[in-house]
């Protein structure tokens, strides 16, 4: 097998207009596009990062809810990385968005923190 890079990452919502608004204004991802799927009902959102691909955002009626302490089994977080940690977690707050404290990576000396979306999955900043 020969991976080339990550496609996308899915995650599914419990209310698509908020998430939405979260990733696409909140932390700025770009809407590559946007389907309704009838048959599911079910939407289907495709957002990108610097003109790739990265997150498929899926609506369905009543997901169960994401398990989280104590953490389960599969994907733990999203991670994405920036320049300046401080200024995009002043960013975050302006939005209402509370962030852990800042932490330094034990091997490279990086500083990076979390925050969640709106179904509680840990998303990291990571300074880079």
């Amino acid at each position: 097998m020969t991976l080339k890079s990550v496609h996308h990452i899915a995650v599914i919502c419990s209310d698509y207009t908020r998430s939405k608004e979260f990733y696409s204004t909140i932390l700025g991802l770009d809407i590559l596009a946007e389907t309704y799927r009838p048959e599911r009902k079910s939407h289907k959102l495709d957002l990108g990062l610097n003109g790739l691909p990265c997150i498929e955002l899926f609506s369905f009626p009543s997901p169960p809810p994401r398990p989280n302490r104590p953490e389960a089994c599969g994907l733990r977080h999203l991670a994405f990385r920036v320049d300046d940690l401080t200024a995009e977690m002043s960013r975050l707050k302006s939005f209402g968005i509370e962030c852990e404290e800042i932490r330094i990576d034990e091997h490279t000396g990086k500083l990076f923190t979390f925050f969640s979306d709106p179904d509680g999955l840990p998303i990291e900043l990571y300074e880079d």
